[in-house]
């Protein structure tokens, strides 16, 4: 509040970073999977040199990566973290390996529920997954427990009726930082295309970072109500970055960019590699805009959409 007046959310990404995440933040990112992953925010955070993180997330493809051999994470809560085209995560393992990452695994479905535990406000939420697997092995976010309800799971009698469940701890992580197509200036956002677990991890955070390809007017965003995933209320910042999830996809915006993920996997085999990598493409740059300029016109237009696949007008009229 300023002079009892709302503070406007449209910010730079930069100060949008400044304002909501300190160092020891649990931050979720990537929450699409492969795609629409806030890279841009992600070397914004690199940029400010936040430490003591703690990144969550499904699959993080290589930006988690990215700001581990940045330093800026203490502990990684994921389903796994990686180049999803190319394999290893050179910069997760050394850390791992020889610096005592703090790592807590899960999977993509029990992420999602720890995080859909803390939106509905409840201490965990009972599955059958990971049963008979290692992930739950002294792991903090599970727990065995009994059905108290035995036979009423859907079997056809009581004595083949599963007893045995998995508790999974609520996690509420301080910001979630999500890519969408386009948003009005109170993050009202449109998003088309894969979810994953962005509603989920939405829900969930004490206070939220929408970056958006494109801020538009709220006459756009009214026009397809349905399509506005995230509303502003639980919105504290709206970005605009074109490009913002490169190289990532964006649905009906640009494609991968698989020749970015090849090279970076050829340029960060070693510390030295990756901070030579990190000078160019992260602190090189003062924004996103230097960066795409650093990517090239030619190669941003070969990038975008070549065959659209519009959705059919839908009347909302009575």
């Amino acid at each position: 509040m300023v002079d009892g007046l709302l503070m406007p959310k449209q910010l730079s990404v930069s100060d949008a970073i400044a304002r909501f995440v300190p160092d020891g933040s649990s931050v979720v990112l990537g929450c699409q999977m492969e795609q629409m992953i806030p890279f841009a925010a992600g070397h914004e955070i690199m940029r400010q040199k936040r430490r003591g993180l703690t990144l969550i997330g499904p699959i993080s493809d290589m930006l988690f990566d990215q700001m581990i051999g940045a330093g800026c994470a203490e502990r990684v809560i994921a389903a796994w973290v990686g180049n999803v085209m190319m394999g290893s995560a050179y910069n997760f393992r050394r850390k791992v390996e020889q610096e005592g990452l703090q790592v807590t695994d899960m999977s993509n479905f029990t992420v999602a529920l720890a995080l859909q535990a803390a939106a509905m406000g409840v201490p965990f939420l009972p599955t059958l997954s990971a049963l008979g697997s290692d992930v739950a092995k002294d792991n903090e976010f599970f727990a065995e427990i009994e059905s108290p309800f035995p036979g009423s799971d859907g079997a056809r009698s009581p004595s083949s009726a599963t007893k045995k469940l998995h508790a999974v701890k609520a996690l509420r992580p301080d910001v979630t930082i999500v890519h969408v197509q386009r948003a009005d200036c109170d993050g009202n956002a449109h998003c088309w295309g894969n979810f994953g677990i962005m509603l989920e991890a939405v829900k969930a955070a004490k206070c939220v970072i929408v970056v958006a390809e494109e801020i538009v007017t709220p006459e756009v965003i009214a026009s397809d109500p349905n399509r506005t995933v995230i509303p502003g209320f639980l919105v504290s910042a709206v970005v605009e970055a074109p490009l913002g999830a490169h190289p990532s996809p964006v649905q009906g915006y640009y494609k991968r960019d698989d020749a970015y993920f090849r090279q970076y996997h050829e340029q960060t085999k070693t510390q030295a590699d990756f901070d030579a990598w990190a000078q160019r493409w992260v602190h090189g740059v003062t924004d996103r805009a230097g960066y795409v300029a650093l990517l090239g016109e030619c190669r941003v237009k070969e990038l975008g959409v070549k065959r659209h696949a519009y959705a059919a007008p839908a009347d909302y009229g009575y």
